[in-house]
């Protein structure tokens, strides 16, 4: 899809602050710095639209991007930061948790993990809980930093991030994504797409490929 209208329509931290026009939203999470404003950024059209803190944990809230006037990109806080408190781990599981579990509009996640490297313990309980019964919604793992890997090691990478989820086919798919050469943006947008025609009002015929 040819991205040309984004914005920023808000932060919200419970349910009562969400959007209520009742756009197909897609969520976005993954450990803090495993490059989710990048990824948005490249699907996007745009540079820094989406910020990358070089602070992480920095994110507090769910933040709603409305693309195109049909979907919104829910940026979910990240996991795995150290430096955030207890507190404020708790606060984020409370609020994540009631999003991911009870928000209608909500037609997917995608899950960011790096490409790099195995996937980390909280990959591993992020993904087990986003395939389980009590979210129910597709899941897309994306794989950044492709880029910072050889081109050939690529299939190996992908190889041992799914033997470290005991990656499940049946209820989720897997791209690899740069968000420097771009590779994957298109796959990406694919599964995006086809989330949003279980939303209302999408015509795939007003956008061009």
């Amino acid at each position: 899809m040819e991205v040309h209208n984004v914005e920023m329509v808000m932060s919200a931290v419970r349910a009562s602050q969400y959007p209520t026009d009742g756009l197909p939203e897609v969520a976005f999470v993954g450990r803090s710095n495993v490059g989710k404003s990048s990824l948005t950024n490249v699907l996007i059209n745009r540079k820094s639209f989406a910020r990358t803190s070089s602070q992480p944990g920095k994110t507090q809230t769910l933040n709603f991007y409305k693309v195109e006037d049909q979907i919104f990109f829910v940026d979910v806080p990240g996991y795995g930061y150290a430096k955030v408190s207890k507190k404020a781990r708790e606060e984020f599981a409370v609020m994540i948790g009631e999003y991911l579990r009870t928000r209608e509009p909500l037609k997917g996640i995608v899950q960011l993990v790096d490409a790099r490297h195995m996937p980390s313990k909280e990959d591993i309980e992020m993904y087990n809980w986003l395939t389980s019964d009590d979210i129910g919604l597709p899941v897309l793992v994306v794989a950044t930093k492709a880029d910072k890997i050889s081109r050939g090691k690529w299939n190996k990478a992908e190889a041992d991030i799914k033997r470290g989820l005991q990656f499940n086919p049946d209820v989720s798919d897997f791209e690899i994504f740069s968000s420097e050469t771009k590779y994957g943006k298109d796959n990406v947008w694919d599964w995006l797409e086809a989330r949003m025609l279980d939303g209302t009002d999408f015509d795939p015929e007003d956008y061009e490929d």
